[in-house]
């Protein structure tokens, strides 16, 4: 049986502006059976990464906070801490940065928990069936949780291909343990020709993996990574401000795509019936949130869209900007209506993988109807 998926554009006319939009999806998709009088429920969200402005607008947030509670729940916004350093690595960091992006309590009308504490050892082994785990640590706050909803900003992603709802569960909710399992079969490689020895990629990797080494007389210094203390954070793909570090990979693009699905899976495992999923589907940026910045959005705003199945959910937002042109003035500038936009964006890594994998371990179906609301 097909799972549903409920979808509203972005018009907006008369007194029902896009918040009313937003309230009256859920209520179709059936959000309200999600919500038990006293439930203590998660907003799992990605709070975007400082200098980012790609993430999803706080009064989106906001009027979700407010449905939760007039169903008696009681709501918090959640994330976990990153691997890399940057502004979310640890809970203080990370809450100034959520607050600086908008999501005080003034703002979402809800309490900031970071899910995996202060410096990312507070969380829970979850038992799983999969190819790479056989439990998983999810982020304590998420787990102990009652219910969840999940909102997430839908783009692309530079080793998954697409940063979905299956990214923003699994690594999202991975504890900083969790996301060093998830990253270890990716490894970046320098490019020596682009490198211009600036030392900021040496200055921001966590383990002192990478080191600045000679070329010779009057040439500048390259950067060197040293495999045996790299644990694949990719920090150093982030902090290059000239494109001078590669993604490479261990083993295939595929794996982290299984290790994220399982994941994924133990952080929704108990609580069946009791977690939705919210996609926006608007400024559709090229890379992650995690950059300290966003490029232009390679496609039109579309929509959000709502489900109770992930991998549906994810299916059906990427089809439908693949179904759009490339936006003037992206890095997908003249590509055509119905050509793969992620992979257009980074080659060799099929983002359907993780869909596909979702599918095989129980975490949704890749069959949808979609619903217009």
């Amino acid at each position: 049986m097909a799972s549903k998926v409920y979808f509203t554009d972005l018009r907006a006319t008369g007194n029902k502006g896009l918040l009313d939009k937003l309230e009256k999806l859920m209520e179709r998709a059936g959000f309200d059976t999600l919500i038990s009088p006293g439930d203590l429920v998660a907003i799992k969200i990605h709070f975007g990464e400082k200098g980012n402005l790609a993430y999803i607008r706080p009064p989106y947030v906001r009027r979700v906070v407010d449905r939760v509670k007039e169903l008696g729940g009681k709501p918090f916004i959640t994330d976990a801490n990153t691997l890399y350093r940057g502004s979310r690595s640890n809970a203080v960091d990370h809450l100034e940065t959520a607050i600086m992006n908008g999501f005080d309590y003034a703002v979402v009308g809800a309490p900031l928990l970071i899910a995996d504490g202060l410096t990312g050892r507070d969380y829970i082994k979850v038992k799983v069936e999969g190819r790479h785990f056989k439990e998983v640590n999810i982020g304590a706050a998420a787990y102990h949780a009652d219910a969840m909803i999940v909102m997430t900003h839908f783009k692309c992603h530079e080793l998954t291909g697409i940063g979905g709802a299956i990214k923003n569960v699994g690594m999202g909710l991975g504890a900083r343990s969790g996301k060093q399992q998830m990253h270890s079969d990716f490894q970046p490689k320098v490019k020596e020709d682009k490198c211009t020895g600036c030392g900021r990629c040496a200055e921001w990797c966590p383990t002192g993996a990478i080191s600045m080494v000679e070329r010779g007389e009057g040439e500048k210094p390259r950067a060197v990574i040293d495999y045996e203390k790299c644990y694949g954070c990719g920090e150093c793909v982030i902090s290059c401000l000239f494109g001078s570090i590669n993604i490479s990979w261990k083993t295939t693009p595929q794996v982290i795509q299984e290790k994220m699905a399982e994941y994924a899976l133990g952080a929704v495992k108990n609580k069946q019936g009791k977690t939705g999923y919210l996609s926006f589907v608007v400024n559709v940026s090229p890379e992650c949130d995690c950059y300290g910045f966003n490029d232009v959005p390679i496609t039109r705003d579309v929509g959000i869209f709502a489900s109770f199945d992930p991998v549906a959910l994810d299916l059906a937002c990427a089809e439908a900007v693949n179904r759009l042109p490339g936006a003037a003035g992206s890095v997908l500038e003249g590509v055509a209506e119905g050509v793969d936009k992620f992979s257009a964006v980074h080659p060799g890594i099929d983002w359907r993988y993780q869909l596909t994998y979702g599918q095989e371990i129980g975490l949704g179906s890749m069959e949808y109807q979609l619903v217009k609301v």
